[in-house]
């Protein structure tokens, strides 16, 4: 399948679609996602035309993993997260659903269970009370 510049990430990268917004570099991008698996479930994506992980320039995909690490400790922080899971889905099959390369941050507290994916849209307001909190553990 060829890159897609109408899916929506590729749209909220372009600011056609708004996103709460937690971090941003020159190369990537980290937002909450709006229907969590759990309270402070965030996306890092590159700022590059990237349907996967294979398509990805190796320079990017370090970016990526960088912001990755960086926001998912202040993920695990702000919402005092017993640990997160960190996934990166690649294809259909895989269960990739937004074909742009990403990764998802899920912060894990022992004894809950993760919400079903993109099943339940959150209230901006909340996310956006969570977002000042992750924003203040990035420092």
């Amino acid at each position: 399948m060829a890159y897609d510049p109408n899916n929506i990430f590729a749209k909220i990268l372009r600011g056609e679609i708004p996103c709460i917004k937690v971090f941003e570099d020159d190369f990537t991008l980290a937002f909450l996602d709006i229907m969590p698996q759990a309270q402070g479930h965030t996306l890092v994506i590159p700022k590059a035309a990237a349907e996967n992980l294979f398509d990805l320039d190796p320079a990017m995909a370090a970016a990526l993993i960088r912001t990755t690490q960086k926001v998912a400790k202040a993920v695990k922080k702000a919402v005092n997260a017993e640990g997160v899971m960190v996934a990166q889905l690649n294809g259909a099959a895989a269960g990739q659903s937004v074909f742009h390369v990403h990764f998802h941050i899920i912060p894990r507290q022992g004894g809950i269970d993760l919400n079903l994916h993109a099943r339940d849209q959150v209230d901006k307001d909340e996310l956006q009370v969570i977002a000042e909190k992750i924003k203040a553990a990035l420092g």
